[in-house]
């Protein structure tokens, strides 16, 4: 007997027409992300009718069934998505941002915090090393992400540990992986060796202008200059043979906001032709810095045009965009690391955080990591950051990025402002496809 149930639109569908006259289709439950050709598009659209077809007939509605655009009418999708949702409170993996020091030897104009705290303590360390070793027996997976301050100047930390996690990690078959937030200005093509050994090979580095423009905003303690370092040490990077992801971020406001096609066409010039390299683009904010008042924000319109605009400059110019906004389209990963249970932030004292951007807020301070690797922690705090988003915002439930982002991109906005946190690329979800497209074929 045919099929009784019938074959319709998923409800996490999103699509776009490319520059070719083809289509890119989106579906956020599954991550899939799938082109279809001039020739193609018709027989695409006819099947993502309202009412769908009766049965799967050709190539295509096979394909768009297998790659969850279509769904059999008999599937609850709603529950797919709460089932999806329930799984980020996963034990057997974890998330800690560590902090090895936040101290920093960059004063950008922008940046919000104190630098009231130095290196991590041997009390902190022995602390991070007891706390992996209890956890790993029940681990599957542990990321570590690297923050600071200026997490370089204290790589000495970051050695130790990175030592410690492998070997514990080796012993109880985890999967280890690592990313790490800098400047730029100590990452010289030994350091980024190093990295390199400790699985650290993911970055993310900050360059907002040429030369002056760069220094301008992003300059040493002593107000140095900064731009013609951080750009020798990329280029020595290029050097370096194996795998590894570097996203160039750049942090526009109204000041260097003209400056950016420069900046574009001088990085393209010198990283266009190594693909380990691609390019990000992020509006400034007011982010609690004694410098709040004076920051020529754009406005969030403004912001949301922009960002696209000088993404695609880019790839039309042959310059990569960053593998990370492909990424934040997969399910679950826009939810912030701030609104999952297994996440942490750990400061170089010992202080226990949910959030990066607010060190100084009370209810981000959600606990305090002991020297024998005992935790001591506030559910109640905690529960207000991973409970903020799809359970309780009902146009979060019916929206088609829901399983991207579970209404959860952000839970400090929605604290601060009573606002939907959605994702830039949500919110420009059309023109960000055809950028993927485009990315891909350029």
């Amino acid at each position: 007997m045919e099929n009784e149930n019938r074959y319709v639109p998923s409800r996490f569908n999103a699509l776009s027409h490319t520059d070719d006259n083809g289509v890119v289709l989106f579906n956020s439950y599954t991550g899939a992300i799938t082109y279809f050709s001039d020739k193609e598009k018709q027989a695409v659209i006819s099947s993502l009718k309202r009412f769908g077809t009766d049965c799967l007939e050709n190539e295509i509605q096979k394909d768009l069934y297998t790659n969850g655009f279509l769904v059999s009418s008999s599937v609850d999708e709603m529950r797919r998505a709460q089932f999806l949702h329930q799984s980020l409170h996963r034990t057997d993996i974890m998330h800690l941002v560590l902090m090895p020091t936040e101290a920093c030897n960059f004063r950008c104009t922008y940046c919000y915090e104190t630098f009231e705290r130095g290196k991590m303590n041997r009390k902190i360390i022995n602390g991070l090393k007891a706390f992996v070793q209890e956890k790993a027996t029940n681990l599957s997976a542990l990321h570590i992400s690297w923050f600071g301050g200026e997490p370089l100047t204290s790589l000495d930390v970051i050695e130790e540990l990175s030592e410690c996690f492998i070997s514990i990690a080796n012993e109880n078959n985890i999967h280890y992986s690592c990313d790490l937030v800098t400047n730029g200005y100590l990452l010289t093509k030994e350091v980024f060796n190093r990295l390199l050994s400790w699985n650290i090979n993911q970055f993310m580095i900050t360059v907002d202008g040429v030369g002056e423009v760069h220094d301008s905003r992003r300059h040493l303690t002593s107000g140095g200059k900064t731009f013609d370092k951080i750009i020798d040490n990329l280029m020595a990077i290029k050097d370096v043979t194996g795998s590894f992801d570097i996203t160039i971020r750049t942090n526009f406001d109204e000041e260097n906001l003209q400056e950016a096609s420069k900046l574009t066409s001088f990085l393209k010039d010198h990283f266009a032709d190594d693909g380990r390299f691609g390019i990000m683009f992020r509006p400034v904010g007011k982010w609690g810095g004694k410098n709040d008042d004076d920051i020529p924000v754009c406005s969030r319109t403004m912001a949301n045009k922009k960002i696209w605009e000088l993404t695609d400059e880019a790839i039309t110019q042959g310059f990569r965009m960053s593998s990370m906004i492909t990424e934040s389209l997969m399910p679950s990963a826009s939810v912030c690391y701030a609104a999952k249970p297994h996440s942490l932030v750990v400061g170089s004292d010992g202080q226990l955080y949910k959030c990066t951007l607010s060190l100084n807020e009370e209810f981000n301070k959600v606990g305090i990591l002991q020297e024998d690797g005992t935790l001591e922690l506030d559910y109640d705090k905690i529960a207000s950051w991973v409970t903020s988003g799809e359970e309780t915002d009902t146009v979060c439930q019916s929206c088609f990025y829901r399983p991207a982002c579970q209404g959860n991109h952000c839970p400090l906005y929605r604290m601060r402002t009573g606002e939907r946190p959605c994702p830039y690329e949500k919110r420009n979800i059309k023109k960000v496809l055809n950028l993927i497209w485009k990315n891909n074929i350029e």
